[in-house]
């Protein structure tokens, strides 16, 4: 699976498990639809947006997209990934 059709999924499931219509998330519901089929890829703006009108931080909306995309990824071991490498960057990021 295409990681613009998982974030289109993970959006899709979000949504629903919210109980929200299509409309409420964006501009149209076409424009939603179009993204939770993989069709259309969203800005990074806009992915910002759709995860503040479910609750979410874009980040949480992002690692759920990897997650559908690859089903036997573990949440803990992608997570242990992730704090891996965000603290062998901080000495060049300069991250605190």
């Amino acid at each position: 699976m295409e990681l613009n059709e998982a974030l289109g999924l993970a959006i899709k499931n979000l949504r629903i498990s919210k109980d929200m219509p299509q409309e409420g998330l964006g501009p149209s519901q076409s424009y939603i639809s179009a993204i939770e089929r993989g069709k259309w890829k969203p800005s990074i703006e806009k992915v910002e947006q759709i995860a503040e009108i479910l609750g979410i931080h874009p980040l949480t909306l992002l690692f759920v997209a990897y997650q559908t995309q690859t089903p036997g990824l573990k949440q803990e071991d992608l997570l242990k990934k992730i704090q891996r490498e965000i603290t062998s960057l901080k000495g060049c990021l300069r991250l605190e």
